[in-house]
């Protein structure tokens, strides 16, 4: 497989946990987040998100360093440090909420619900900003 094969194969692992995220979390803007199993369950799909996310982005990182493309490596190692950094953050701040809805707090919902989208948003961007760069995957060989 040429450098460029391999570098188009991790970019395609680096979208996998991002496309399904991208495509299963809306999802949940159909249900209140007053419902415990919901939110449990979204909890965990969050949490695994940023874990493969950032398991995924460590894979590219090292597989665009040894196909000699510093740029993407630098780039994909930043994304792999944000997944990483926003999972501890972002259950945090999810734990949060959800002990605040427990103990009655209303807006609590509605502040998970903002957590969702935002996480949601960050990985759309994400994600764009990774096929976007697809072409230029293979141009700078």
């Amino acid at each position: 497989m040429t450098s460029d094969g391999i570098a188009l194969a991790a970019i395609v692992i680096l979208l996998f946990p991002m496309g399904y995220f991208f495509l299963a979390a809306p999802a949940f803007l159909l249900v209140k987040l007053d419902i415990a199993e919901v939110t449990q369950l979204l909890r965990g799909m969050f949490n695994v998100h940023f874990l493969m996310t950032g398991i995924a982005g460590g894979i590219g990182t090292v597989t665009f360093a040894l196909t000699g493309r510093p740029v993407f490596a630098i780039g994909v190692a930043l994304i792999a440090a944000f997944a990483l950094w926003a999972r501890g953050w972002f259950l945090q701040q999810w734990d949060a909420q959800l002990s605040a809805r427990d103990a009655g707090d209303a807006a609590a919902v509605r502040r998970l619900r903002r957590l969702h989208l935002g996480g949601m948003l960050c990985n759309a961007i994400l994600l764009f900003a990774i096929v976007a760069s697809i072409p230029y995957v293979s141009a700078t060989s």
